[in-house]
């Protein structure tokens, strides 16, 4: 009866000890882009997911998601581009960008803040500040075979794609049609961003369980 007793305890203090997030049901992904700040709701505090993403927004995303921003190399001249004045809310943000290469302007030193971005577009972006791999052609190919619109992803972004279905940011078995041509939404970007965050978290450490001292109750022992 001593033994079941302590038993019991010891079961309770095992489970006491396992990790929260273990037993927690998975949360909405804009719910966690948002509270990392890597997305922000609107003004009205709605997230609106079927909304489009422009090329400043996701300037900005890319600065705050990859920390562009504290990245040692950056030039601290302003490069000139006509379209994004200094009191544009995105003016910081498309600067670091474009000094990390991550983004490219356009001739005549224009950036089109406010046009809406392909996927295909975001996605290599957002690779180009996560890092290409660089896959031979063979590679890319069998990882984009998976896509049955595949062979509408234009070739440069090809790589950078393959990269990121590499890395499961991207699950051929979960999203069949990469539709690389359609605009990028809110909501699709905050998938692709909560999958590498998933991806990148640090992993919870083994709890250490006190350990029952069942010898020195006697427990087991026969009399």
């Amino acid at each position: 009866m001593k033994f079941k007793l302590l038993r019991s305890i010891y079961l309770i203090l095992l489970l006491q000890f396992l990790p929260s997030m273990a037993l927690a049901q998975p949360s909405d992904p804009i719910n966690q882009i948002v509270a990392l700040k890597w997305m922000d709701n609107l003004g009205d505090g709605k997230f609106y997911p079927e909304r489009f993403i422009s090329r400043g927004e996701l300037a900005s995303i890319m600065v705050r998601v990859f920390r562009l921003d504290l990245r040692q190399d950056l030039n601290p001249q302003d490069i000139r581009v006509v379209d994004v004045p200094p009191q544009h809310p995105h003016y910081r943000s498309i600067q670091t960008v474009l000094k990390t290469n991550i983004m490219q302007g356009y001739r005549n030193n224009l950036f089109f803040p406010n046009q809406q971005i392909t996927r295909a577009e975001a996605i290599a972006i957002f690779a180009q500040a996560y890092g290409v791999f660089q896959f031979p052609d063979q590679t890319v190919n069998e990882f984009l075979s998976k896509f049955p619109d595949q062979n509408s992803i234009p070739t440069w972004a090809r790589r950078a794609i393959a990269t990121v279905v590499a890395e499961g940011f991207i699950n051929p078995e979960q999203n069949k049609y990469l539709q690389p041509l359609q605009p990028m939404t809110r909501g699709d970007m905050a998938l692709l961003l909560n999958a590498y965050r998933e991806r990148n978290q640090p992993q919870p450490e083994t709890p250490i369980v006190p350990k029952a001292n069942f010898e020195s109750e006697g427990v087991g022992n026969r009399e």
